[in-house]
């Protein structure tokens, strides 16, 4: 829940919802009229930040360097749009509008229920009732004379995207392969020995002479090409995580406080 003493640590902070989505930047306190209590907060949403939305103080807490409410970014995006009127204000018919849309018990609530009271906005010092912006340009609280400083910081974060896929495809291709093998053949050799004594008797039971032949069978090897499959691998695919460093830049605003004072404009009127 938002408290008086917190309003100007409010202003320009992101809020995001219940479940971390950023929903926008608060540019608006509403402060009820009478008890000055904060109220409601104006938080522009949108593209460009050009549309703002209501929501409860007290579903509203400060979290480091943000603001984290208690409803989903939708339904805060779709809560109705509400006039307010040239003083900052909302009436109190419009004001109900918020409560039924919340579903929030004004008895409840940080303001009571009172005829024709409506809810002031209020820059991010304090009690004032004009179209006062948030910046932290008016008077300040009552006594007040310090003036808030603000500035944009980046905010940087990671989101995971499709870079492409991959897929393992398998397919046939053909090439030529050359194997050695060794091979014999049988060839004819004639061999001749002379008449001994020890072969006398085998050369001498044949014919006188005569004609005859005597024939040989002769064999060779040659090669025989057989192919049988054989698995030689396995192959799968998978993922790893490789982290490297980014450098993101972005122009961010900054406030800053100059003293000014009416010797040094008399100075600059003498020096022209």
């Amino acid at each position: 829940m938002i408290t008086q003493e917190q309003i100007p640590s409010v202003i320009h902070q992101q809020v995001y919802d219940s479940h971390g989505q950023k929903i926008g930047e608060v540019r608006h306190v509403y402060i009820d009229d009478v008890t000055g209590r904060p109220e409601w907060l104006g938080v522009h949403t949108g593209m460009f930040g050009s549309r703002e939305t209501f929501v409860p103080t007290q579903s509203a807490d400060i979290v480091s360097d943000h603001i984290e409410i208690g409803y989903d970014k939708n339904q805060v995006k779709d809560a109705p749009s509400v006039e307010v009127d040239e003083g900052g204000h909302l009436s109190p018919e419009e004001e109900g509008k918020l409560y039924r849309y919340y579903h929030l018990d004004r008895s409840q609530g940080t303001a009571e229920p009172t005829t024709g009271r409506g809810t002031g906005r209020e820059h991010a010092a304090g009690r004032g009732t004009g179209r006062e912006h948030a910046a932290g340009r008016g008077t300040g609280r009552e006594h007040d004379e310090a003036m808030t400083r603000s500035e944009e910081r980046l905010r940087v974060g990671t989101e995971k995207y499709e870079t492409g896929r991959a897929r393992l495809r398998k397919y046939v291709v053909t090439e030529e392969q050359q194997v050695s093998v060794p091979v014999s053949h049988e060839e004819v050799r004639v061999e001749r020995e002379p008449i001994t004594e020890e072969n006398l008797e085998q050369a001498m039971s044949g014919p006188e002479i005569t004609e005859s032949e005597h024939e040989v069978t002769l064999h060779a090897e040659r090669p025989v090409v057989h192919k049988e499959t054989t698995p030689v691998e396995r192959v799968r695919m998978t993922k790893e995580e490789v982290s490297e460093e980014q450098t993101v830049s972005g122009e961010v605003r900054k406030e800053r406080i100059d003293v000014e004072s009416d010797e040094q404009d008399r100075r600059r009127r003498r020096n022209r």
